[in-house]
């Protein structure tokens, strides 16, 4: 993509900013390092001991403050923006703070923030340089602006589900009984790098066997696989900073007839999430048609997490798909449909597709196998 083509997107995405900020009755937004950063500049930082924040208002080009280190990364935006930036003295932090805020207009402002992002460190200094303004959640305000995707993030998205695909293609030949749940883990998490993910994973795959398979967040441990177990495996590549979160639950040789009852209803749901999903639904109703699947089948107790959450630059974002959300799909929203059955202290099944809102319909991303399949192959 070239520089003029850049220009381009992030001036759109600028336009669709300034639409927010006013829907939302704002006078600027404050960011530090993070994906809207990324999102609205083409930036990133890591976070440090320096601070770093990017003042946005509906009248001027960004306003950065920033450690001097990081100039190169700043001459090459292919817009305009006024920096202001510092060194090494701590001492000298509040000043060019004081300047930015002043430059951006923002003393007695309306202020929005990320409130999963926004340090203290960060707030501190803003605070400090403008302590008339009020400082606000913006959260819905950012949600409006990411949540649908363009063709190339979509084509981003849709890379990454090949990528988590074909990593977990190269993992199961070593699966079988008497491997730990942290030895798959470690395997699938080089298959992703080998496949072509980004270097910086959105989360660290999942990987719980046997009983730790009813715990939707389990973290992978030193426990063997055993015959007979079920084993969850929820893992996701990043491409070109765009995410895939897919989930497949396998069996361990033979397994009980109840876990093949409950796979099955698992997979019969995550079919009547996906089927339902479609331009102006609800995001509730695509959690209502998973959730009554299970639910019918006596198992509702069990199915103990929503139905799905966005996915884009951050493997959690806008749209939720969960009872009492009456945001209504629009074509570009991309999210998960991960339906789930945990049975405590014996096992569980979940099954993860991401699914990206079409003009017409839905589109599914991911196909891997649904059903419950034994290993080792």
């Amino acid at each position: 993509m070239n520089e003029t083509q850049l220009s381009e997107i992030y001036a759109q995405r600028s336009s669709r900013l300034t639409e927010a900020l006013a829907r939302y009755r704002l006078d600027a937004l404050a960011l530090n390092p993070g994906p809207t950063l990324t999102y609205l500049t083409g930036l990133n930082f890591h976070l440090m001991e320096r601070p770093v924040v990017a003042l946005f208002t509906p009248d001027k080009p960004p306003v950065i403050v920033h450690p001097e280190l990081e100039k190169a990364k700043i001459e090459a935006l292919p817009f305009p923006a006024t920096t202001f930036p510092y060194g090494e003295d701590p001492t000298e932090w509040p000043a060019a703070f004081r300047r930015a805020t002043q430059y951006a207009g923002v003393k007695a402002s309306r202020v929005g923030v990320e409130p999963t992002r926004m340090r203290l460190l960060e707030f501190h200094y803003l605070k400090e340089a403008a302590p008339e303004a009020d400082f606000v959640f913006a959260e819905e305000a950012l949600a409006l602006l990411r949540a649908c995707k363009d063709e190339t993030e979509i084509a981003n998205m849709r890379r990454a589900v090949q990528i988590a695909q074909q990593a977990l293609r190269a993992t199961l030949s070593i699966i079988q009984p008497g491997v730990s749940e942290r030895e798959i883990a470690a395997e699938l998490s080089l298959q992703l790098l080998r496949a072509g993910s980004d270097a910086e994973l959105a989360f660290q795959p999942i990987v719980s066997g046997g009983p730790n398979s009813a715990n939707p967040h389990a973290v992978p441990g030193e426990r063997r696989l055993q015959n007979g177990d079920l084993l969850v495996i929820d893992w996701g590549a990043v491409y070109h900073g765009y995410v895939s979160d897919l989930t497949r639950t396998f069996a361990i040789g033979k397994v009980e007839a109840e876990y093949q009852r409950i796979a099955d209803l698992v997979e019969q749901a995550n079919a009547a999430g996906r089927a339902a999903a479609r331009p102006g639904v609800a995001c509730q109703e695509v959690d209502r048609a998973a959730r009554e699947v299970i639910t019918n089948a006596g198992y509702g107790e069990y199915f103990i997490h929503r139905t799905g959450h966005g996915i884009g630059m951050e493997g959690h974002e806008a749209p939720y798909i969960r009872q009492g959300n009456p945001q209504p799909l629009e074509p570009g929203m991309a999210f998960t449909v991960e339906p789930g059955i945990y049975l405590p202290g014996r096992g569980g099944v979940r099954i993860e597709d991401n699914v990206v809102i079409t003009a017409g319909g839905a589109e599914t991303l991911s196909d891997l196998p649904r059903d419950l399949q034994i290993l080792p192959l």
